[in-house]
């Protein structure tokens, strides 16, 4: 087999004018990450603001019980406590052998008493499961979650701080700063995907964006790397043209990779389960918008600024085994 008909789909080399075009992506992106904006933050209230915040950031309760030695169904065990409106319920297994055990997080009802509803919750697992022996229950307060949340979005902006120095040191600083402005553009619209969906906001989200941006910083600085080659070779083209020449040529690379990834999370999407599912969603749609950012946002950005285009030739590589010249 020495092709595979769907990759060569892709033509080897493109010639787009993505500079011509980068205006009206640039207003598109405004427009977007204003009304993402307004969705996470209306209505302002805490702690997540227009996101539908999970128990992780709201506070609630957790069971823990085991079945050992018998196997224990999470899709029962969901089932039974799903419809008891309890808001957002989480249930995941832990440990190994006898240490193994089963963790059932949910919301409390306003209103209701928390004891009640904890008994309410045990009744409906043991009618299920059968014979279950609870080991621990726990209830996680509002400033638990508060701090929680805290820490995640610190994560969120620690991380596009390191990939700002990264990107100074590896190339300039007009570089990393077109990658921050991509970078924001992606975290940005992704919440803003979050909130218009009302998918649930939780520790498993702020890992889905942090992977975002990790993707979508792989994806920026392969055209960057391009692009820092070009300028070395092209020293007389206008820079329009040599960033429209790096885009380009990573073009194909760039399709290619993200519709395998995207591929892999969509079999995860429909075949992962309730757990999986938005998790999957937003690694999609970031991966995807992490394309285009690094495309009509990280590199026009630097069209704006300007790159320093030195008379520097590239090291000449060391040969082993040659002689030396003078």
């Amino acid at each position: 087999m020495t092709f595979w008909p769907l990759i060569k789909i892709l033509p080897v080399k493109t010639n787009f004018r993505f500079v011509d075009f980068a205006k009206y992506a640039g207003a598109l992106s405004v427009v977007a990450a204003i009304a993402s904006l307004i969705l996470v933050l209306f209505p302002f209230k805490g702690p997540c603001g227009g996101l539908t915040c999970g128990i992780d950031f709201r506070g609630g309760t957790v069971l823990e019980f085991s079945t050992y030695p018998k196997a224990t169904d999470l899709a029962v065990v969901r089932a039974a406590v799903s419809d008891k409106g309890l808001g957002d319920v989480g249930v995941q297994a832990f440990g190994e052998g006898a240490k193994a055990g089963v963790m059932v997080r949910f919301q409390n009802p306003e209103g209701k008493d928390a004891n009640a509803v904890k008994s309410q919750v045990r009744q409906a697992i043991q009618q299920a499961l059968g014979e279950v022996k609870f080991t621990n229950d726990a209830t996680v307060g509002a400033k638990v979650s508060g701090e929680l949340f805290t820490s995640g979005i610190l994560a969120l902006l620690v991380a596009i701080g390191l990939m700002l120095v990264y990107i100074w040191f590896r190339f300039e600083l007009q570089f990393g700063l077109g990658a921050v402005v991509a970078l924001f553009h992606d975290v940005l619209l992704t919440f803003g995907l979050i909130a218009f969906t009302k998918m649930e906001f939780s520790l498993t989200t702020i890992a889905a964006i942090l992977t975002i941006i990790g993707y979508s910083m792989n994806d920026t600085v392969v055209v960057f790397d391009r692009l820092r080659e070009n300028l070395r070779k092209y020293k007389k083209m206008p820079l329009r043209e040599v960033i429209d020449l790096s885009i380009n040529e990573t073009l194909s690379r760039t399709i290619i990779t993200g519709l395998t990834a995207i591929l892999a999370l969509g079999g995860l999407a429909i075949f992962g389960g309730e757990a999986l599912f938005g998790f999957s969603i937003i690694m999609m749609f970031g991966i995807a918008l992490g394309t285009y950012s690094s495309i009509y946002v990280a590199a026009p950005v630097i069209l704006l600024w300007g790159v320093k285009r030195g008379v520097e030739e590239e090291a000449t590589p060391i040969r082993f085994g040659a002689a030396s010249r003078p």
